[in-house]
């Protein structure tokens, strides 16, 4: 399947080189990001991209060939596995394909050690989209959703990976109780995996702006809608799946 985001950039770079940089983001989920990034420049919302567990770069680099100019980007790792040379990948992962690689930070560090000012300063302003992909345990979690909100574009998007993974099933409990928290943040889609290996991601954003991306987003994508909702007690969440169905019981 060709995935398009309306970026010619970004789609150039999922379509045909995605997988020669090595990572676990799904196709599918990088051109959604993509596509809400674009959304938001088309509505005049600027801001810096950050991303907490960015390894070598797969789903960095979409976020970063979305950005406009001027706009920058913070990654943050530890680059200890499988060996420190993965920094290393990274930066020539960019270098090869396009980013504009003097806007972007990379920050070898845990994130529970930082504060927002090591990505405010870094990035020079508010973070227009936010993906997290950091210690799939959930204190690590809230951690690094608190510095995320410390942070954002108040039209932002937080984006978090491995959600509804079976591996960590703990992780959806702690994004509920922290939305228990911060009554202003909703999910607003959840982006369906390619297989159980690419878990779900889900998109977070203020209340006031989910309609500005549900509804662009089931414009741009009915073929991938799920028609049964997200259900989140007060609201719902737009689904987006590659192969909406129901399951078939025989």
């Amino acid at each position: 399947m060709k995935y398009g985001s309306g970026i010619a950039a970004v789609d150039h770079y999922v379509n045909k080189e995605y997988d020669s940089v090595f990572g676990m983001s799904s196709q599918f989920a990088a051109i959604i990001a993509a596509h809400v990034m674009d959304h938001q420049t088309k509505l005049g919302i600027s801001g810096n991209i950050a991303e907490i567990g960015t390894f070598e770069g797969r789903f960095f680099i979409a976020m970063a060939l979305a950005t406009q100019p001027g706009e920058k980007g913070v990654g943050i790792d530890t680059f200890e596995w499988p060996s420190p040379k993965v920094r290393d990948k990274l930066h020539a992962h960019m270098v090869r394909l396009g980013v504009r690689t003097a806007d972007m930070t990379i920050l070898t560090a845990n994130s529970e050690n930082l504060k927002p000012a090591n990505i405010s300063g870094p990035a020079g302003g508010p973070v227009r989209f936010f993906h997290v992909d950091g210690d799939h345990n959930p204190k690590a979690l809230k951690h690094d959703l608190d510095l995320a909100y410390a942070v954002m574009h108040p039209q932002g998007v937080i984006c978090l990976d491995d959600m509804l993974h079976p591996g960590f099933p703990l992780l959806t409990v702690a994004v509920y109780e922290w939305l228990e928290k911060h009554g202003d943040m909703r999910v607003f889609c959840v982006i369906d995996r390619e297989d159980i290996v690419a878990a779900p991601k889900f998109m977070l954003c203020k209340h006031e702006a989910a309609a500005l991306y549900e509804e662009d987003l089931l414009k741009a994508f009915p073929e991938w809608h799920f028609d049964a909702a997200s259900q989140w007690g007060k609201w719902i969440a737009i689904v987006l799946t590659p192969n909406p169905r129901f399951a078939i019981v025989e």
